[in-house]
């Protein structure tokens, strides 16, 4: 019987534990190529009505972006706010042109390569 006990607790600390990875991990960050650049622009603005009756905005940014080895690449995504001008975002990419999702990033955490671009 306390084999039994003992193999339920295994389970139920099991699935705990993996719900709790699922709450924490950012999918749209995982196993993604990161590229780095400046916030140069103003964000160029979309709106649109929800069925709220509310108006959303999509800022959208097309600039150069550089990988850890420099190379340049042009990518466009969005934000749901106009973002910071002269901010460093870490872009993370996915199939070569889609940006899953971003965050800012001191410039000393740019790899030191495509910090030599963005100078």
């Amino acid at each position: 019987m306390k084999k039994v006990y003992f193999g339920v607790g295994a389970l139920f600390i099991l699935f705990i534990a993996g719900l709790m990875t699922l709450m924490t991990v950012d999918f749209n960050r995982l196993n993604k190529d990161y590229y780095y650049l400046q916030i140069t622009t103003e964000g160029e603005v979309e709106e649109y009505k929800l069925d709220s009756g509310e108006i959303a905005k999509t800022y959208w940014y097309e600039l150069p972006s550089y990988n850890e080895d420099g190379k340049e690449h042009t990518l466009k995504f969005s934000a749901t706010k106009n973002l910071r001008n002269d901010a460093y975002l870490k872009l993370y990419v996915k199939d070569g042109n889609e940006v899953t999702s971003y965050n800012e990033v001191q410039f000393d955490e740019i790899p030191k390569k495509a910090q030599e671009q963005l100078k």
